[in-house]
């Protein structure tokens, strides 16, 4: 409560006492109370020197505070169109709703969108349609140099940590995932024991602050490492690079924030503010990334190891490549994120500016690989609003072999897209530490809604591949996927991008290529 507040209940409070005290009528009483109310509230604003509208405008003033509260759920819910809203317009919020819980997404009329504005994109079907595959098809991780590969889903939960999420959300997603069949990454914030109970299948991610596996200084801890990365659930581990919504800066959890619970799974000081640098320890060239991945994979017992990043410098990951090349191991697998991914919290312009949105990033990752000759022993998957089967089957046109999605499977334990995950006062209980708000919501309900959603859009993904003549995602191809330019022109994406050959970067770079093949040292990122 404000101090403001507190005067006036405190003015509220000996007023009435002086007034029973006098024998004055109470009905009085309730008249003059808000006049008297009115008037110091009017009183402090003339004084108060922190807002210069209510200076001017005092008691009146407080409506623009008012409105200015509340202008995001007006926006939501009197004002946006179906399909304009922001991050995830209301269209795609309902069909993750409504796959949830298992109802009809279906719409009547045809399209709200305007299918002849450039940038609008669409698939093409095929004269000849293909019967839908009964079982859906999984994406085999794990190279030459893996010895305990992992059959991952097209569709899997993406990462996000416990403490960003609360313990009941982390309970719903990994209770899905077992129920479905499909993977959760665990995000950089340690393996809790809300992601091992369901028995899920778990992509474990560490990050640079190393939490779950890390010493007291802060540095990796490859014996305790090794001995998470043990568990039966854990079935690929991850490295992450940098994160979509804020490619290259690290994190920063408030000592309030830091019980006992989270300061353990985190290997971290309770109560006290943890730090997450925007760089690695363990590695400072391309090539010692390429030796530490490998590193993990040896330390995981043969489990599948790969790394996640936002797309920044295409020199950058070249260097990557060819320290693959030199050093005769790869990942197994990587992860793209896209700029326009989501966070509990980023800066403005980090989530604005910085960083490759995840068609240019899906480009460059398999261009690069399939140029090096290393795309077959690489899987790709693809990070960033997927949230419908559309989505899904654009990414891998693109270059993906599968997707991961976060934000929709928050809409699917119940997510309202309040936006305030890093608040700490989510209303739905799924961004939250609050016992109180994180209560709200039911594993056993959000468990079924999880599994429904994965499986209705996979299903989905399935059906609009089968009307454009395609079986399995390996039979996608660029020119089946049109963008239009202008609104009399619309190209393929065979025809927007370039798609080099197998192998094109060790043979004849093509022009637009060699500068940055040629600048690519796997002993230094270069910018």
């Amino acid at each position: 409560m404000t101090r403001v507040g507190i005067v006036l209940l405190a003015l509220v409070a000996a007023f009435g006492t002086s007034a029973a005290a006098l024998g004055i009528s109470p009905s009085w009483w309730f008249a003059a109370v808000p006049l008297m109310l009115t008037g110091v509230l009017g009183a402090w604003d003339l004084v108060q020197r922190r807002h210069s509208v209510l200076r001017n405008y005092p008691v009146l003033g407080h409506a623009r505070y008012l409105l200015e509260r509340v202008r995001p759920e007006l926006q939501q819910y009197f004002i946006e169109r179906n399909y304009d809203g922001r991050p995830f317009d209301r269209d795609v919020r309902s069909i993750v709703y409504e796959r949830a819980k298992g109802t009809d997404a279906e719409e009547p009329y045809g399209t709200e969108r305007d299918v002849y504005q450039p940038g609008y994109e669409f698939l093409v079907p095929s004269m000849a349609p293909c019967p839908v595959p009964k079982d859906p098809p999984r994406v085999r991780i794990g190279g030459p140099d893996c010895s305990r590969p992992y059959d991952m889903a097209l569709l899997n939960v993406s990462a996000m940590s416990f403490g960003s999420l609360s313990a009941n959300a982390v309970l719903a997603l990994n209770g899905g995932a077992a129920a479905g069949g499909f993977a959760q990454d665990t995000g950089e914030g340690g393996l809790s024991e809300y992601h091992l109970r369901p028995g899920g299948d778990l992509v474990w991610e560490i990050g640079t602050g190393y939490f779950g596996c890390r010493t007291e200084e802060g540095d990796f801890d490859a014996a305790e490492f090794a001995d998470k990365a043990a568990h039966d659930h854990v079935k690929c581990v991850s490295l992450k690079l940098s994160q979509g919504a804020k490619p290259g800066i690290g994190g920063v959890l408030p000592g309030a924030k830091v019980n006992a619970e989270i300061a353990r799974v985190r290997d971290v000081p309770e109560g006290k503010t943890v730090v997450s640098p925007p760089y690695h320890r363990v590695f400072s060239t391309p090539r010692e990334l390429v030796r530490f991945i490998a590193r993990m994979r040896e330390l995981s017992g043969g489990k599948p190891a790969g790394f996640k990043l936002c797309v920044g410098s295409r020199r950058q990951f070249l260097a990557v490549c060819k320290a693959m090349l030199e050093e005769g191991t790869a990942p197994d697998f990587i992860v793209v994120d896209g700029s326009e991914g989501g966070t509990g919290a980023a800066p403005l312009e980090f989530a604005d500016h910085v960083g490759t949105p995840l068609t240019e990033g899906l480009h460059t990752v398999h261009n690069a690989l399939v140029g090096v000759g290393l795309r077959d022993r690489i899987k790709i998957g693809a990070s960033g609003k997927i949230a419908t089967g559309t989505d899904l089957v654009k990414r891998m046109v693109q270059g993906a072999d599968y997707g991961n999605a976060a934000r929709a499977m928050m809409f699917a334990v119940g997510c309202i897209q309040a936006q305030r995950c890093h608040t700490n006062t989510c209303p739905t209980g799924v961004t939250t530490q609050d016992p109180r708000r994180a209560r709200a919501l039911d594993v056993g309900d959000k468990t079924a809604r999880v599994q429904r959603f994965q499986q209705a859009t996979v299903a989905s993904a399935l059906q609009i591949m089968a009307s454009m003549g395609v079986t399995d995602p390996a039979e996608l191809r660029p020119h089946m996927l049109r963008r239009r330019v202008d609104p009399c022109t619309e190209r393929c994406f065979e025809e927007l991008y370039e798609w080099l050959a197998p192998g094109q970067l060790l043979a004849e770079p093509p022009a637009s290529w060699a500068a940055d093949w040629q600048a690519a040292d796997p002993d230094r990122f270069t910018v």
